[in-house]
């Protein structure tokens, strides 16, 4: 299988002891690129570092984190906005809202998402929205900022079938994970009734591992078991499931030039 990681946290210190041994497992299973979203300001150096050294692997994007937004969000913005108008990065991303960690940051936490929003409508750049225990105050603002040039991916999808198709007719893919191949995780009533079309996979490593390694350090290597599982939801093969993931990322990425 050729498959794309939409989503993944490759330059996080978890894989300091270990990242090229990691790239060449990540290599061997079929794994062609590699999307890594920015965190916060700190997070920029070491993930241009990963770029420099694997660079036809490990694609940057730039962006905010919601949990990430505090009270000096304007001066990190301001500091990404620079690195965007220096050079190439794949997305906005990863930006959005979050309702789990600390719901007392939110208005903030939208103020800075539409800011960023403005960024890739100016540059016609697509968006990757975190959205935990917040996916229909995401949707709502999405809303109301598309005017049919915004595009992009609601990451690490957990939600109803409804909140799936509000996605799909705002013209945003789904960024289905290793929640799919828990046991219950829900997307078992999603996924069959969304067109292949409409999804892109992640990992969010090293982060929410599927199945059978939940639990463990998560790596692009496993992407191949949320490839598999999305298959047998859709009754086709991993190998056509890998094609058309495939072909929906570069399709939206494709603005990216190095």
């Amino acid at each position: 299988m050729n498959l794309i990681d939409t989503h993944a946290h490759i330059y996080s210190s978890k894989f300091d002891s270990d990242r090229d041994q990691v790239i060449e497992e990540i290599r061997g299973a079929g794994i062609e690129r590699i999307y890594m979203p920015n965190v916060d300001v700190e997070t920029i150096d070491r993930m241009l570092e990963c770029e420099s050294r694997y660079g036809d692997l490990c694609i940057p994007m730039m962006g905010l984190h919601p949990c990430d937004v505090k009270e000096d969000f304007q001066k990190q913005l301001y500091i990404m906005e620079d690195w965007l108008n220096r050079r190439s990065f794949a997305a906005v991303g990863e930006i959005g809202t979050d309702l789990y960690w600390d719901k007392s940051t939110f208005e903030i936490q939208k103020e800075a998402l539409k800011i960023q929003l403005s960024w890739a409508l100016e540059k016609d750049l697509p968006v990757v929205l975190h959205c935990r225990e917040s996916i229909d105050q995401t949707i709502e603002i999405i809303e109301e900022h598309q005017n049919g040039q915004l595009k992009g991916i609601f990451h690490c999808f957990t939600g109803t079938l409804d909140q799936a198709k509000r996605i799909i007719s705002l013209g945003f893919l789904l960024g289905i994970g290793g929640v799919s191949t828990y046991k219950n995780g829900g997307l078992d009533q999603v996924i069959p009734f969304i067109g292949i079309q409409n999804m892109v996979l992640e990992t969010d490593a090293p982060y929410l591992a599927p199945v059978p390694h939940r639990g463990k350090r998560n790596t692009p290597a496993y992407l191949p078991h949320i490839a598999q599982r999305v298959g047998d939801l859709l009754h086709v093969s991993a190998e056509q499931i890998a094609l058309d993931t495939k072909q929906n990322a570069l399709a939206l990425f494709k603005e990216f030039e190095r």
